[in-house]
């Protein structure tokens, strides 16, 4: 009688051990995901092929408090003439100097090459040398043809408290989640 009683206290032991340990886990990843984390729905064409209109996307917001937005992060903005959120690839950094012309991006004088973008054929006001304060970044969709971004009077350059976290992983469609490039 007492062997049975011994094992049936450790048995239930570790069930609630396990019990426990799957609470503290899936808490923990719930303050991760949406303390430092959010969630944005893309709305529009203007990143594609990257991201599309109704993919869902998580947010790093945490790396943009600690760290400055680096070259080609796909960050999650907030424009300043309309305060919605939008999601542009970051071009310009602090105090660079961004021109397009002949279809090419150039940052301090020297080309910028990356697949990510295709050839633009509408340099806005960045056909002429734009200079980016030191909390200023400058910002383009990967479609360049259907996106308005910083080359736009009304975008222009982005400023640093503008930018709400880099655009990081897919979650929706399905058949598309994971880490975006």
């Amino acid at each position: 009688m007492g062997l049975y009683t011994y094992d049936d206290n450790r048995l239930l032991r570790r069930i609630i051990r396990t019990v426990v340990y799957l609470v503290v886990i899936i808490s923990t990843a719930w303050f991760v995901v949406y303390g430092f984390m959010g969630q944005t729905v893309i709305s529009g064409q203007s990143m594609s092929p990257v991201l599309n209109a109704e993919d869902v996307c998580l947010v790093n917001r945490l790396k943009y408090d600690i760290l400055s937005p680096d070259r080609y992060d796909i960050a999650l903005m907030e424009r300043a003439d309309s305060g919605k959120l939008v999601a542009k690839r970051v071009i310009g950094l602090p105090g660079e100097t961004v021109l397009i012309r002949d279809g090419s991006i150039y940052i301090d004088g020297e080309i910028l090459k990356d697949d990510r973008l295709a050839e633009i054929s509408l340099a806005g006001i960045a056909e002429n040398p734009v200079d980016l304060g030191s909390d200023e970044y400058f910002v383009i969709g990967d479609n360049t043809e259907s996106s308005e971004d910083s080359r736009f009077a009304n975008i222009g350059n982005v400023k640093r408290s503008a930018m709400k976290g880099k655009i990081w992983f897919r979650i929706k469609p399905a058949q598309n989640v994971g880490v975006i490039r």
